[in-house]
């Protein structure tokens, strides 16, 4: 076991109106916004996006005893009620929360924005929030791109956000177990760094990756772009501590057990509505060393998706395996930098990695190879996979160029059986271009297992003078046809405020009631999260 350690990256904020760092938000290219003109007939934003201070805030509206009874807990300098914190702590970042703070709306932001230090300190919080009805949001990275990070206010007597920051250290490595123990707080490269100094990995790495955090990944079910290789977040998730205002939970004293259901899943993808996660125990693996990544090309989606179900069910895994569709394989955005060209030409491009062992990466890409070209892949060499590989985490920089430019962009995703994987990527591709006239709509299989796969959509149109509104009708028409064709509402992305109704279609009124019952015995003055994610 380990002495504790602090992270030595700095947790820089993401930029308020956009996504992660403000130094990274660039304008598009002249000839891309000739093609989105040409093509979408995008046209500039009517009005220019608000600045910082032409945010609309409310007064904060926390009753005074509240804040004292905070602040004695924290400290005072750990309880603020600032501008700058609480526009930092408004929403998170769909494309919806975008619009709405380019607009200079900050109605969502909390009254107050507590940073606890500790377990005992989030326990007491989340004691004293609920004697004074006050809502809590816990924050991590800000991520959310489903409505995760607004609470209702109606019955509460204001809004705290419960930032977890502070809450950043690795606890301890048992190496002989190889399993890790980190507090929530951690963003995802901190975390890897700190494994690192033990050659150790998460392997975890989704788009988010840059600014989220693992209380955040664990509270959303999260999947990473490695996810064929080490698993989903929530697989590398052995045992949790978490605070709520009845106590403290702790769960997973094994790798297994048959005592009863696992309480783990309980909390993993409640997203704060149940308790908040203050330590996690967490599976790793050691680091790699050795990394390939390649380019692959089929003629169609449909003989792409033969080859990678193949690979899924039959081996050998890659540890990163995606299929882009041919729309999306021919605008590059597998490689947003590449946008508007495809240096993988027609077709559909497969991006294979594989990390490990040197004799083991050579011995699963040599296979992997045989069976891709056996099913029709011509191979492209390590150029197109590299490139996605350097610019893996850079597509929510382009969604912001592209609302800049006046484009409405925006993602969804989800997840079926391989036999309903044709009817519902076509249901999805119908319904968005019932629902917006004649977007660009793109599709990748973002994650594989033996028995389905994830489908992870990009849409791209013009804004009309109600860009919020033109989503929220092209969102709902897309979620009924994922319902219909069998789909569930969300693979990774997690529930929020966003499929909270057809999260209730899904599981129906029984699976609703037992949520709610959960939430009752956990939080029964309703403080956690509320109108997130229980139907």
């Amino acid at each position: 076991m380990e002495t504790p350690s602090t992270p030595s990256i700095p947790s820089e904020p993401m930029l308020w109106s956009g996504w992660g760092d403000p130094a990274k938000a660039t304008e598009l290219p002249e000839p891309v916004r000739r093609l989105l003109a040409d093509f979408l007939g995008v046209r500039g934003p009517a009005v220019p996006a608000a600045t910082f201070g032409e945010v609309r805030l409310a007064a904060p509206v926390l009753p005074p005893p509240a804040l004292a009874a905070l602040a004695a807990i924290t400290g005072a300098e750990h309880v603020r009620t600032d501008d700058d914190a609480r526009i930092r702590h408004t929403r998170g970042r769909s494309t919806p929360d975008l619009l709405r703070m380019r607009a200079g709306d900050g109605s969502d932001a909390p009254d107050a924005v507590v940073l606890p230090g500790s377990h005992d300190e989030v326990a007491a919080v989340l004691r004293v929030c609920a004697d004074h009805r006050v809502a809590v949001v816990p924050f991590g990275g800000g991520t959310s791109v489903v409505g995760g990070l607004v609470a209702s206010r109606e019955g509460f007597a204001g809004v705290a956000a419960l930032d977890l920051s502070r809450l950043n250290r690795l606890v301890s490595v048992d190496a002989e177990s190889m399993v890790a123990e980190m507090e929530p707080g951690l963003r995802a490269p901190q975390a890897e760094e700190l494994l690192a100094g033990h050659g150790l990995t998460l392997g975890h790495f989704p788009q988010s990756y840059e600014y989220a955090t693992l209380g955040g990944f664990a509270a959303a079910r999260s999947s990473g772009q490695a996810s064929a290789g080490y698993g989903r977040f929530d697989d590398m998730v052995v045992g949790m501590t978490v605070a709520t205002p009845r106590g403290t939970l702790e769960t997973g004293r094994a790798p297994r057990s048959a005592a009863g259901p696992d309480l783990r899943q309980v909390i993993l993808g409640s997203e704060g509505a149940f308790g908040v996660i203050t330590s996690l125990r967490l599976r790793v693996r050691r680091a790699p060393e050795r990394r390939v990544y390649e380019g692959w090309r089929f003629a169609t989606f449909a003989d792409g998706l033969a080859a990678v179900r193949r690979l899924a069910q039959d081996g050998p895994t890659p540890t990163v395996l995606r299929l882009s569709d041919e729309t999306e394989t021919l605008v590059g955005l597998a490689q947003p930098g590449e946008l508007g060209s495809s240096p993988s030409g027609s077709g559909c491009l497969v991006v294979a990695g594989y990390e490990g062992a040197p004799d083991d990466v050579s011995y699963r890409a040599e296979r992997a190879a045989a069976v891709l070209a056996a099913m029709g892949g011509v191979h492209l060499g390590p150029e197109p996979g590299e490139k996605w590989a350097h610019g893996r985490f850079d597509a929510p920089y382009l969604r912001d160029s592209l609302l800049a430019a006046g484009a409405t962009v925006e993602t969804l995703e989800t997840a079926c059986f391989w036999s309903a994987v044709p009817r519902l990527y076509e249901s999805v591709r119908q319904a968005l271009t019932g629902a917006l006239g004649s977007p660009l709509v793109m599709c990748h299989v973002s994650h594989v297992y033996g028995t389905g796969a994830s489908l992870y959509f990009t849409v791209v149109t013009a804004q009309t003078e109600d860009p919020i509104g033109q989503w929220a009708a092209a969102k709902g028409a897309a979620s009924e046809a994922i319902l219909r064709a069998g789909g569930t509402i969300t693979h990774h992305h997690g529930v929020g405020r966003d499929h909270r109704e057809a999260f209730g279609a899904e599981i129906g009124e029984l699976g609703a009631e037992i949520l709610r019952a959960v939430k009752e015995r956990l939080d029964p003055a309703g403080v956690l999260n509320p109108g997130v994610m229980i139907p």
